[in-house]
């Protein structure tokens, strides 16, 4: 009897790589390709993509299916994982995967130990500038580093890049969880869902923790406390929503400010107003035509919320993503008076409404009447996830209005 051959060995295996813009959550994301991300899957998340209401669609990422990932282990111990697509995916072409070998390492962060990653990167078929949405350095208040980059086949070096290191932070340790947790042979089963910033540029993006309540009902009393009093401690008891990440291109530096969920959770409300405010300047002004199209989306999203009966949305996000790069009669001069931490940026106006985009992220915790994993079945709205909709409609509205 002929042996199947280890997933390692398929022609048609994809390597996944960190997914670069990653700005918050805990789990890693991975790039599967070009418009297709993936992360491990939870059988509550699945059973919510699996009977999404259609009126939700439009606000959340495209569910593509499931996919079968393992570790594999270079003769340096550095791991990657590997993923073995379905049939449905066999028309890939696996040779326009950049491949990486991944290096970490450790810093200190500003606002306490944070671990940092570093990754290095192996040219094949393509220039890293092409792969890669994002074409700028960061600018971030958390410490990186990254090491040299490895020369291709011809002894050259590709372009220098650094990223938010959110993303690779998180890349960093799921890796090690499962490596110390699984051998190399062992597959498990990832969720395939649409990158939804893969259009953009420079993918601006805000991360926002929604509604009241965080712990979903499966919850430990030790890990419902824990919830409970960060809400309590953040802007998720007084307005429903709290900030867990942010990356806003900066049109004077060429780079991408960058916040994290620490900083998100220590905002006041007037310092969530104001983060809101620099998430909207790209260094020279305020961006106030993105207002109106933002606020538009979040009341048709609020709108399909209130409908939405029994459905409960705990520690689900939200984003709000635009691109960064300007339409050319946008460009507004740099004046040097202006300080983007006092977001105290000048004001600019237009009507680029298709530079916008809401959408709902992370279900693992959200439940609804007739879902596989329900554990408690509840009448009527999230009212939470409300609260949060109709606070952040109305500081977006009050930033419009000069308030």
């Amino acid at each position: 009897m002929v042996g199947q051959s280890p997933p390692c060995e398929s022609s048609s295996a994809v390597l996944l790589e960190p997914f670069v813009h990653q700005v918050g959550g805990h789990m890693s994301m991975m790039k599967y390709d070009e418009h297709t991300i993936c992360k491990p899957l939870v059988s509550q998340e699945l059973s919510f993509y699996e009977s999404l209401p259609l009126a939700m669609r439009q606000f959340t990422p495209q569910y593509k299916g499931i996919v079968s990932v393992h570790l594999k282990k270079d003769s340096l111990g550095n791991v990657t994982l590997i993923a073995s697509p379905s049939l449905d995916n066999a028309t890939r072409d696996p040779a326009v995967t950049i491949w990486h070998k991944c290096k970490w390492a450790s810093s200190t962060g500003t606002g306490g130990e944070h671990a940092f990653s570093t990754w290095s990167h192996t040219q094949v078929t393509k220039t890293f500038k092409d792969s890669c949405p994002g074409k700028r350095l960061l600018r971030t208040d958390l410490q990186y580093r990254t090491d040299p980059l490895l020369e291709d086949a011809n002894g050259n070096q590709p372009e220098r890049k650094s990223y938010n290191p959110w993303g690779l932070h998180c890349h960093r340790q799921h890796l090690n969880r499962m490596s110390s947790k699984h051998n190399e042979n062992k597959l498990h089963q990832f969720l395939l869902l649409e990158n939804v910033v893969s259009k953009y540029n420079y993918p601006c993006i805000l991360d926002l923790k929604m509604g009241t309540r965080q712990h979903g009902d499966d919850a430990s009393e030790e890990k419902k406390a824990r919830h409970i009093k960060k809400c309590e401690q953040s802007t998720s008891a007084s307005l429903g929503v709290r900030i867990c990440g942010m990356q806003v291109y900066q049109a004077d530096t060429g780079r991408f400010l960058c916040k994290d969920k620490y900083y998100g959770r220590k905002l006041s409300p007037e310092g969530f107003r104001q983060t809101l405010r620099q998430f909207l300047c790209n260094g020279n002004h305020l961006q106030m035509d993105l207002l109106e199209p933002i606020v538009l989306r979040l009341k048709a999203l609020l709108s399909v919320i209130r409908k939405q009966s029994s459905y409960r949305f705990y520690s689900s996000s939200l984003l709000i993503i635009y691109d960064g790069q300007e339409p050319k009669e946008n460009t507004a001069p740099l004046d040097n008076h202006l300080h983007l931490q006092k977001t105290n940026c000048a004001t600019s106006h237009g009507t680029h409404h298709s530079r916008v985009d809401v959408r709902m992220i992370d279900f693992a915790h959200t439940t609804f009447k007739g879902s596989k994993c329900n554990h408690t079945t509840y009448d009527g709205p999230d009212h939470g996830y409300i609260f949060g909709l109709e606070n952040l409609i109305k500081i977006l509205q009050n930033i419009s209005e000069g308030k």
